[in-house]
C-alpha cells in the first residue's frame, strides 16, 4: 500500500469520526473554506450558484447533503426539500431541458429504515422523480456503499418503468461494476461513472489507486461502446483523456455523452471542456451535512486534500 492508499484509508476512517467531526466543524476556519465546495446551507444558495454556473454553459447536479436516515419523518422532510429546490429552480428557469437536475442518495430518503425502507425510499423517490418530470428535468441515484448497491439498482429498475430517463451512479471501485455496466448500456439509460468514495473492504472493491483505474478504463470502454448516454465523472487529466479518445473511437458526438465533476474543483477545466462543445455537468451538494461528503470527496483523490489544506492555511 503506497502513501497515497494509506492517505485515502486515513481520510475514510475520519469520516467515520465523530471526535474528528467535531473537532473540524468547529473549527473557525472550516466553513469559510467549505464555501468553496459546497453551496451553503439553503435553497436559495443551490439556486444561486447553479444560476452562476450557467452563466458559463455548465450543467448542474444538486446533492441535498444527508444519508442514513433512521427517521421517518427526517426523510419525509429530506424528500420536501427536493420538491422545494425543484420548484424553485424551475421558478428561475433553470430546469429545462435538463440543464439543472438533482442527484439523490436513497439512503437519505428512507432506504435505511428498518422494515420496509426500500419501499419508503422507492416512495419518497418517486415523489421527487414526478416533480423533476413536471420541471422539465430528470433525477440520478446516487450510489453508497457496496451493501446498498442491490437495494439502489433495484429501486432504479422500478423508477426507471414510468422515469426511464432516471439517472443511474457506478462505482468503479467495486469488482462487480464493469458487469453492471454491461448490463444498464442500453438505449436511452444515464449511467454516471465514477472511482467510489467509501471505504469498502478487498472482498468487493479494489484497493489500489492504479487497480481502480483499470477498473475505470474497463467500464468507460464498456459505456462508451454502448447505446446508452454516459456520464464521465471524474477529474482526473488522464482519465478524462481516454474518456475523450474512446468516445472519438466510438463515434460519439458531444450530445450522447457528458462530464461530470465537483463544485471548486478544476473550475477552469470545467470552463474548457464546456467553451469546447461538450456537456460540463457540476455537481453541487448543499446542506448543513457537509462533513462526511468533504472528507470522501479528500479521499477519492490527494490533489482534493491540498486544495482544502491550502484553504485552511490561507484563511489561517
Amino acid at each position: 500500500m503506497d502513501a497515497g492508499d494509506v492517505l485515502r484509508n486515513s481520510l475514510l476512517w475520519m469520516a467515520d469520526s465523530s471526535t474528528v467531526r467535531a473537532t473540524i466543524e468547529k473549527a473557525p476556519v472550516s466553513r469559510s473554506v467549505v464555501k468553496r465546495f459546497v453551496a451553503g446551507d439553503a435553497i436559495d444558495d443551490a439556486v444561486s450558484v447553479t444560476a452562476e454556473l450557467r452563466q458559463t454553459n455548465r450543467m448542474v447536479t444538486i446533492d441535498y447533503l444527508g444519508e442514513d436516515t433512521l427517521d421517518l419523518a427526517l426523510a419525509e422532510r429530506t424528500r420536501d426539500t427536493y420538491l422545494r429546490l425543484l420548484a424553485a429552480l424551475s421558478d428561475r428557469g433553470l430546469t429545462e431541458g435538463g440543464t439543472a437536475e438533482v442527484s439523490v442518495k436513497l439512503s437519505a430518503v428512507g432506504q435505511s429504515l428498518p422494515g420496509d425502507g426500500e419501499r419508503v425510499a422507492l416512495d419518497n423517490a418517486r415523489a421527487i422523480c414526478e416533480a423533476a418530470r413536471d420541471a422539465g428535468t430528470t433525477v440520478t441515484l446516487d450510489m453508497e456503499d457496496h451493501t446498498t448497491t442491490d437495494s439502489t439498482l433495484s429501486v432504479l429498475a422500478e423508477l426507471r418503468k414510468d422515469f426511464p430517463s432516471t439517472g443511474a451512479v457506478l462505482q468503479a471501485y467495486l469488482h462487480r461494476t464493469e458487469g453492471d455496466c454491461r448490463d444498464l448500456a442500453y438505449e436511452g439509460s444515464r449511467v454516471r461513472l465514477c472511482k467510489g468514495a467509501y471505504k469498502e473492504p478487498e472482498s468487493v472493491a479494489y484497493q489500489a489507486k492504479e487497480d481502480v483505474d483499470k477498473s475505470y478504463v474497463r467500464c468507460l470502454k464498456v459505456l462508451l461502446a454502448g447505446a446508452g448516454y454516459p456520464m464521465v465523472a471524474s477529474h482526473d487529466p488522464r482519465l478524462l483523456e481516454i474518456a475523450r479518445a474512446l468516445a472519438a473511437h466510438n463515434g460519439r458526438s458531444h450530445d450522447s455523452m457528458e462530464y461530470q465533476m465537483l463544485l471548486g474543483i478544476r473550475p477552469g477545466e470545467q470552463r474548457r471542456i464546456a467553451d469546447r462543445g461538450d456537456t460540463m455537468r457540476v455537481y453541487i451538494p448543499f446542506g448543513d451535512e457537509w462533513y462526511g461528503y468533504l472528507m470522501r470527496r479528500m479521499a477519492e483523490k490527494p490533489a482534493n486534500t491540498m486544495f482544502f489544506l491550502r484553504g485552511l492555511a490561507t484563511k489561517g
